[in-house]
């Protein structure tokens, strides 16, 4: 088995807000990332694929068609994007790392055909990152 990864970067903005919370528990819990007017990130994403080497060409993953689908698929609705507010699931989902890792995943996994999506991994910052490897315990073996 070869474990292939990709890495793109996109630029977002988004804060950190529960409906269900009163004001005070907003800012209790998610501090100055509750702030409406937003704040952003430089996020790094890695897409690791997993397959067998396909013996005619060596690879386990169409390289061009991995970058495209990540572009199309994530960056281009992602990149420059106030979350909260331009991306349909997180209109009603808080856009924290790991929200934002699964809503990824969830974007690329029906799109691979050849290799299997093994991980996507979202950094926030240069310390932070979120390890997401789908929604049963399988996807992570």
């Amino acid at each position: 088995m070869i474990y292939l990864t990709r890495k793109a970067e996109f630029s977002a903005s988004h804060y950190y807000h529960n409906p269900n919370f009163t004001p005070e528990e907003n800012h209790r819990i998610f501090g100055k990332c509750n702030n409406p007017n937003g704040h952003g990130h430089n996020y790094t994403l890695e897409v690791t694929v997993k397959g067998e080497v396909d013996s005619r060409s060596g690879f386990v993953v169409d390289l061009k068609q991995l970058k495209e689908t990540m572009h199309f698929e994530v960056l281009d609705a992602l990149d420059h994007r106030f979350l909260n507010k331009e991306v349909p699931e997180f209109r009603t989902l808080i856009p924290t790392t790991e929200n934002l890792a699964i809503s990824i995943w969830q974007r690329l996994k029906p799109k691979l055909k050849t290799a299997q999506l093994h991980r996507v991994r979202v950094y926030e910052t240069a310390d932070l990152f979120v390890d997401f490897y789908g929604e049963d315990s399988q996807d992570s073996e």
